[in-house]
């Protein structure tokens, strides 16, 4: 019996033991250390040796530069993405163009050459090249006019590429560790760290920290290998020597009415218009139309006008628009850049032989492709009217409707920004409405300020006319009136209006012949409404389209705004 016993006793020994062992084994390669190596370039997504990858601030981006012939480049996409946009390419005349406050860059494509401030100058490499399909830009030649920061490191391949500073928080490594992928003893290993390296902190988990390494690597440090954590404020790069834009700001609430001029003859009528207008300071005849497909202007100006104008101490700012002479376009024009300088050097003629105290741009139904530049062009015209002294203020639509003509840029580049804060319904609508509600206004005025333009170069634009809405069966028409013949078709049709307070404005209606008659009110009450409205966001003032539509009681109306704020 003895004998049966001892081998199983050894047997179920033996067993226990093996059990151990495996247990021992299976704890060990539980919490042991990985040594596995992540690949470096697998890890910056490195394919090719010209390839380089990118940290923008604390993440690594899917983006990639380029490095070619030893000059790191980007293509004009992710420069518009991700540093700035206010590059411009001519396509058509193979152009590459910086515009500052007070000149225009422009460097050839493919060529190691600029001008700046008229002269002619040289970079040590190819300031721009093409690549397949795509445009890309020396980084060193883009720092001479942004201000952003990159440092490069080799093997693989990448950058850390800063455009924004503030404070950060940084750890020392207190011994020889690793940084790894994840946040795990079992995790890949991105890179050894040695002791006394920085990290920068990005985040704190329980037992580890993620860090970014100063070449690049961002993964997880175990928190006891690393000091606790201090605050450094970082140093921003401030290289670029550019001017900075400035703008000509008044003193005091615009109040600017358009004069609509449709021959020479239209200038006789300035006295009419202007007398009864209380504090209107500033004018703006229609004279300038676009002419052609190469820059030459059609023209009603007249310098009478002019010292008339600055005999009752109105500053005249004549209006340019793309929208009186047949067979124009307007892309073909704004496309090249010979064009626009011919366009820019004409109207600053006009300028300058009229004494004109500024321009507005009135360019409207611009197709999408023409916008960038349009908005180029707005760039150009403004060097040109800032070296004149003179106010650049441009219309654009409400925001609502979907056209945007970059306002942010508008809002830097531009003396004043106009809304059109009108035509919410128009003459080609099949839906009779109101011209100007007051939630259209402000949900406009609202959605320019959100876009960047400072409210102290902010225009509300509100119109001196309603439509006159006629509705019968499917048919839907309607004729513009002016206050008083407005006023004159409620009188004499004996209508009774309403307050309406989802438009704010007097609304009345009448059946005529199996005809719907509609009216929405402008008068005196609700241009006292979007007054308010414009009080409220602290706009610059207030411009009227179109001088001679309005009942001359207004004024005061207008007055009060403009000397009280209300």
């Amino acid at each position: 019996m003895k004998k049966k016993i001892v081998p199983a006793i050894i047997a179920i020994a033996l067993i226990f033991i093996i059990l151990v062992i495996a247990g021992g084994i299976s704890i060990i390669e539980r919490f042991s250390y990985s040594k596995e190596r992540m690949n470096p370039s697998e890890y910056f997504g490195i394919t090719d040796d010209s390839s380089v990858a990118v940290v923008l601030q604390d993440e690594l981006i899917d983006i990639k530069a380029k490095l070619i012939d030893g000059t790191y480049y980007m293509s004009i996409d992710d420069i518009y993405s991700i540093i700035d946009q206010r590059f411009y390419v001519d396509n058509n005349e193979q152009l590459l163009i910086y515009t500052t406050a007070d000149d225009i860059v422009k460097n050839p494509i493919g060529t190691q050459t600029y001008i700046r401030y008229g002269e002619e100058k040289s970079a040590d490499y190819a300031i721009s090249k093409i690549d397949g399909d795509k445009l890309y830009i020396a980084l060193d030649y883009v720092k001479m006019f942004v201000n952003f920061s990159y440092q490069t490191y080799a093997e693989p391949n990448r950058m850390q590429l800063r455009t924004q500073w503030g404070t950060r928080q940084s750890v020392m490594v207190k011994k020889d560790s690793a940084v790894r992928y994840r946040g795990g003893v079992k995790s890949e290993i991105l890179k050894d760290v040695a002791k006394g390296e920085q990290l920068t902190v990005l985040e704190e988990l329980d037992d580890w920290t993620k860090v970014k390494t100063e070449d690049c690597y961002i993964g997880y440090i175990e928190k006891k290998a690393i000091s606790s954590a201090l605050t450094e404020e970082e140093i921003a790069t401030t290289d670029a020597d550019i001017a900075e834009y400035t703008t000509v700001h008044k003193d005091y609430k615009i109040n600017m009415g358009w004069h609509a001029i449709y021959s020479v003859s239209g200038n006789d009528t300035f006295d009419e218009v202007v007398n009864g207008t209380g504090t209107m300071s500033i004018i703006s005849p229609t004279w300038f139309s676009i002419a052609d497909n190469n820059g030459s202007i059609r023209s009603f100006a007249s310098e009478s006008y002019v010292n008339k104008a600055h005999g009752r101490n109105m500053e005249v700012w004549a209006m340019v628009d793309n929208f009186n002479a047949a067979d124009v376009s307007t892309l073909e024009i704004m496309s090249y850049t010979s064009k626009r300088e011919q366009l820019v050097s004409n109207l600053m003629s006009y300028v300058a032989q009229y004494n004109l105290d500024g321009l507005n741009l009135d360019f409207e139904q611009l197709p999408s492709e023409a916008v960038p530049h349009y908005v180029e062009f707005i760039r150009e015209l403004s060097v040109a009217c800032r070296k004149a002294g003179i106010v650049l203020s441009v219309n654009n639509y409400p925001p609502q409707g979907g056209s945007n003509y970059n306002l942010k840029e508008q809002g830097v580049v531009c003396d004043y920004v106009i809304m059109m804060g009108y035509d919410e319904h128009w003459a080609g609508c099949d839906e009779a409405g109101s011209v100007a509600s007051i939630g259209y206004v402000e949900q406009g005025i609202s959605m320019i300020l959100d876009q960047g333009v400072p409210a102290d170069k902010l225009i509300n634009a509100i119109p001196f006319y309603t439509r006159l809405w006629k509705t019968n069966g499917s048919e839907v028409s309607s004729e513009a009136l002016g206050m008083n013949t407005a006023s004159e078709f409620i009188a004499n049709n004996s209508i009774t209006t309403t307050w309406d307070d989802a438009t704010c404005q007097n609304y009345g209606e009448m059946q005529k012949d199996g005809t719907l008659y509609q009216i929405w009110l402008e008068d005196k009450e609700s241009i006292e409404t979007k007054l308010t409205i414009m009080n409220k966001y602290g706009l610059a003032g207030v411009a009227q389209w179109q001088l001679g539509m309005e009942d001359k009681d207004i004024w005061s109306v207008i007055d009060s705004f403009v000397k009280n704020g209300n």
